[in-house]
């Protein structure tokens, strides 16, 4: 008789399903319950940020809760980084709300699908590589400044009364409240140390859950937010005229969010991949987060990108793979479908402690310490990022970020260009000019005052091995120079240039000496960390 295959266990069941065998080989019976759970802990502090955030894009609950079924599933079959968690967000709905506004929903679903198309291109075109770009300074001022957002996220749950005209609690409601959101905390603090069997978060959930019921505390719970009872989101192409003057329209609110959603994704890839050990994924993640915005535009959804909040949940909560994200967008489909009434039961109290330990995990703490001992223009960026993202948001911090750091950075090289002048040796007479330092576009006006030619002898020697000719503005201090010694009728030579710069330079390039020791670097090149190759010049 032929061999008959084994039946699959659940273990080898979920591996196969999802894929990428090197993060499952040692998932175990015990390591999926961990994943499960985590993804349990997840659905529930998933609920109340996306009925919120639809309300702050205006629109249905369920519009926010199917986008983030939605994008969580797709991105966490198909994303970048293992155990990160993508859905609805407070930094897409706040741009929003203005398109509903004046438009309606329909031509949200719309941009939502455009999105999608420009991630997918950034991610075919493999832009996400420039995330590499943002210095650590803005990393941390990026996860200081989303710990106070997620913080002052929260203060909404301590208010009372209709949509647009909430008061802040008081009396009995606001202490119970606090001594839940306490009592919260502590549970996630001390189940640690009695057991790890457990999501901690999910414990806490649990218990106060049962506190508020068993006792009737009086306190607002998620059916005070709004019902979540719902079904099968449904396939729909957008109701929107498909003309030049839609796209006008939509497409400045699309780029803007595509724009901001890669950002807050890649720097939470970065993020989660820090604390997993992790790397890569960049383009990966660009193309599972334009597939799913685009998906998610045709079925109802609003649209999203990662969520630095519930990925922290999930990875503190023992999610480590693919499976916990999946875990988190299907239970959140079962709570729409068949749970709505246990879930809106729940007291917003636990959630809202459960997001106060994500704010005090989240933010960088050893970041206070660092603003004393780093260069001041590193700590400005720190504080620069973290006060934009409150104030504004995320994308406009990091842009600002990224900006500052790049005009100190070139400031600072602008100022390391020098000239060290000796006699030389292998020509008498002659005075040889041993340039240090990058010569870009800051430095070339540094570099061309360098030399006074009245002053030199009739033979001049630039020596450029122990500087780097970086772009068109270095060749054209180059050329400056040498045009100001043939003025003065002095004779000059260029050594250590590259042959990109023979080839560039029009006027000096009869002055270049040949050696052997001529470097080969590319002028405005392209180098990959990662294959440490070289593109092509400029």
């Amino acid at each position: 008789m032929p061999n008959t295959p084994a039946p699959l266990t659940l273990s080898d069941y979920a591996k196969k399903l999802i894929g990428n065998r090197s993060n499952y080989e040692r998932l175990s019976i015990g390591q999926l319950k961990t994943e499960v759970l985590s993804g349990l802990t997840v659905a529930l502090a998933l609920v109340p940020e996306a009925v919120a955030f639809a309300f702050v894009a205006g629109v249905d609950p369920l519009v926010g809760l199917y986008a983030a079924f939605m994008v969580g599933l797709i991105t966490a079959i198909f994303g970048g980084r293992p155990g990160m968690i993508s859905g609805a967000t407070g930094a897409l709905a706040v741009v929003m709300v203005a398109l509903v506004a004046d438009h309606g929903v329909d031509y949200l679903f719309a941009t939502v699908v455009l999105m999608g198309i420009i991630q997918l291109l950034a991610g075919v075109f493999r832009l996400g590589k420039f995330i590499r770009m943002v210095p650590h300074p803005v990393m941390l001022g990026f996860v200081n400044g989303l710990a106070i957002v997620i913080f002052l996220a929260q203060m909404e749950q301590f208010k009372i009364g209709e949509e647009g005209a909430k008061e802040w609690m008081s009396g009995p409601m606001l202490w119970m409240t606090l001594a839940l959101v306490v009592g919260t905390m502590a549970i996630i603090w001390l189940t640690p140390k009695v057991t790890k069997a457990i999501p901690a978060p999910l414990a806490a959930i649990g218990i106060i859950a049962g506190l508020v019921i068993a006792f009737d505390i009086p306190v607002l719970n998620v059916g005070d937010l709004a019902s979540i009872s719902g079904g099968l989101p449904e396939f729909a192409i957008p109701n929107v005229p498909f003309t030049f003057e839609t796209l006008k329209i939509i497409f400045p609110y699309a780029f803007i969010l595509a724009a901001i959603g890669l950002i807050e994704s890649l720097l939470t890839l970065n993020l989660v991949g820090s604390m997993t050990g992790k790397t890569g994924g960049a383009s990966k993640e660009s193309l599972a987060q334009g597939a799913a915005n685009v998906v998610t535009g045709f079925f109802g959804g609003m649209g999203g990108c990662a969520m630095i909040g519930q990925s922290m949940i999930n990875v503190k909560s023992g999610g480590r793979t693919r499976f916990s994200g999946i875990a988190a967008a299907l239970f959140l489909l079962a709570f729409i479908l068949f749970a709505s009434s246990l879930i809106e039961a729940i007291p917003l109290a636990a959630l809202v402690g459960v997001m106060f330990m994500v704010v005090i995990g989240t933010f960088a703490w050893q970041s206070l310490a660092v603003l004393r001992r780093v260069p001041r223009s590193d700590a400005l960026v720190i504080l620069l990022v973290t006060g934009v993202t409150v104030a504004e948001d995320l994308a406009t911090a990091v842009i600002a970020g990224v900006i500052f750091s790049a005009l100190v950075y070139s400031w600072n090289a602008a100022s390391r260009i020098h000239a060290r002048a000796r006699p030389s040796e292998s020509e008498e007479g002659a005075l040889v000019y041993e340039i240090e330092g990058p010569l870009f576009f800051g430095s070339a006006g540094s570099f061309i005052e360098l030399f006074e030619p009245e002053n030199d002898p009739e033979t001049v020697i630039l020596d450029f091995m122990g500087s780097r000719v970086v772009d068109h503005s270095a060749l054209q201090a180059i050329e400056a120079v040498a045009a100001k010694y043939k003025a003065a009728g002095k004779r000059l030579q260029l050594r250590h240039l590259t042959p990109d710069c023979h080839k560039l330079l029009s006027n000096a390039g009869q002055l270049m000496v040949d050696a052997e020791d001529d470097p080969h670097y590319r002028v405005a090149v392209d180098y990959d960390i990662k294959t440490g190759r070289l593109g092509s010049g400029h």
